[in-house]
Parts: C-alpha cells; structure tokens; sequence
C-alpha cells in the first residue's frame, strides 16, 4: 500500500515541498448507452498519479466498458474524461497521441504472430513515438527482462505460453513510456497456474508506482495490490473503498451479496 510518504515530492512555486498526488485520470459523469442497455450510467470517478484502482463487480456491471472508455475503444454518449488535464479527443492525430500516454492490456494478448517477441515490443515506439530503433531495442530487451521473459525475445507468440504471452503484452505496453496502463481482465484467458505469473509482473509495476486501472476478478490482487477498490453493479459505481474496508467491511448490500457468493465458494 503507497503511503504519502512514499509518494514523489515537487516543488510547489514557493519551494516548498508539495505531494505529487495530482488528478491524472478524471471522468465526470460519463454516460454509455448500447442500443436501450444504459451501460454506463453518471460514472464519477479520478484516479490519481501512482495509483493503484481495481474495478471489480459482477458480470454485466460496465467494468471492461470503462477500461475501454479511458482510451476511447467506447465512445461515451455524455460526460467528460481527461488524463493529465486534457479532454479525450474524438478523432485523429489528437486521439492517437493519448493513446500512446494509455497502455492497454486485453484479455486476449493481441500480440503480431508474424513478429518476434521482441519486435513486438519495439513497433509501438518506432511507429509511433519515431524513436530510435537501437536506444528502442535496448529498452525493449530491458522490460522484457523486468517482465521476466528476457530470455523469449527471439521467439514468436505462439511459442509462448498464454502466460508469457501476457507478460509480453504488458512489455509492449509500457514500452510506450505511458502516464497511465489499463488491464481488462487480464488473467481471464489463462489457465490457472500461468495466472499468478502475469498478477505477479503487475504487482511488481504497482510497487514502481505506475498509475493503473484493472478490472479483474482476482480478488487477492485487489486486496494486495490496490490503494482502491472501485465496485460497480449495474452500470453504476456502488461504492469505492481502501480495499481492507472494502472486503472486510463492505457498506452496500449489493457488494455484500456479491462478496458473499465469490469469497465462500
């Protein structure tokens, strides 16, 4: 859990020492409909610099819906969303430079099987950002080895396992140097022992102090990993706690129920 002690100091115009725990992700009451199913419903929620929000709920509830919405995968039909004080752009070259500042990891690894682990960690940077493809590739080969599968760069996806192939994924996600990384269920697709290889490569970001958003069914991870839990039934944010208060001691009845069905069987 970061405390305010751990948390990276600026200086303020003074000089004095000021906490950096600035706004980055705001949306301020985002509305999405799909057809009549009001997916989305008065969404208010902002995450700060380094934080940690695990969005949790039952299926339906518009979890994986406001993961997409943060880097505009959904339009929203009402509301507003910034990051880093900037309004989401609709379209255009606009769009595609937030999307560089917003990594996203899906359920499915969405990784190019016709390049090698380590192209595809490098084509965002050189695409995208222009960078230069030699200070690109040693990076590239660096989160690798952070991600724990240094020794694959040479291989192609689908001579990885689903749980390397994650850990790739979220390579080349942060091989775009994004301010904020989004995961959509990302253990979802994958069998049960190659699960807490991916929770653990994400836990080790959470202590660096990236600023994430994951919808997730882990419970252990969001009680571990969290600064806070973000529960969401119906399209609705029904509560949001410390994730210790959230499961220990859950204000609505919608969450007690839902607790009571996953944490006892």
């Amino acid at each position: 859990m970061t405390t305010m002690s751990d948390v990276p100091l600026t200086k303020d115009v003074e000089g004095d020492a000021a906490p950096l725990a600035e706004d980055l992700v705001v949306l301020d009451g985002v509305n999405k409909h799909f057809g009549a199913l009001h997916v989305l419903q008065d969404i208010n929620l902002t995450i700060k610099r380094g934080e940690v929000v695990v969005v949790i709920g039952p299926s339906g509830s518009g979890k994986s819906t406001l993961c997409r919405a943060i880097n505009r995968l959904e339009t929203i039909d009402g509301g507003t969303i910034t990051i880093d004080d900037e309004p989401l752009p609709a379209e255009g070259r606009g769009l595609a430079r937030l999307r560089a500042d917003v990594g996203m990891v899906f359920q499915s690894f969405n990784l190019f099987a016709h390049k090698t682990v380590l192209q595809n960690v490098m084509l965002g940077p050189i695409k995208v950002r222009r960078q230069d493809k030699a200070e690109v590739e040693e990076r590239a080969r660096q989160l690798l080895d952070r991600v724990g599968v240094g020794n694959q760069a040479d291989k192609y996806p689908a001579q990885l396992s689903g749980g390397q192939q994650q850990r790739v994924a979220i390579a080349r996600a942060l091989a775009m140097e994004p301010k904020v990384m989004l995961f959509d269920e990302p253990t979802s697709a994958l069998d049960p022992e190659m699960i807490n290889e991916v929770l653990e490569a994400m836990k080790q970001l959470a202590r660096e102090g990236m600023t994430m958003v994951v919808v997730t069914h882990e419970m252990g991870f969001a009680r571990s990993a969290a600064n806070r839990v973000v529960f969401m039934a119906d399209g609705r944010i029904v509560e949001e706690a410390e994730p210790q208060q959230f499961f220990d001691n859950p204000k609505s009845d919608r969450a007690k129920d839902f607790l009571s069905k996953i944490l006892h069987h």
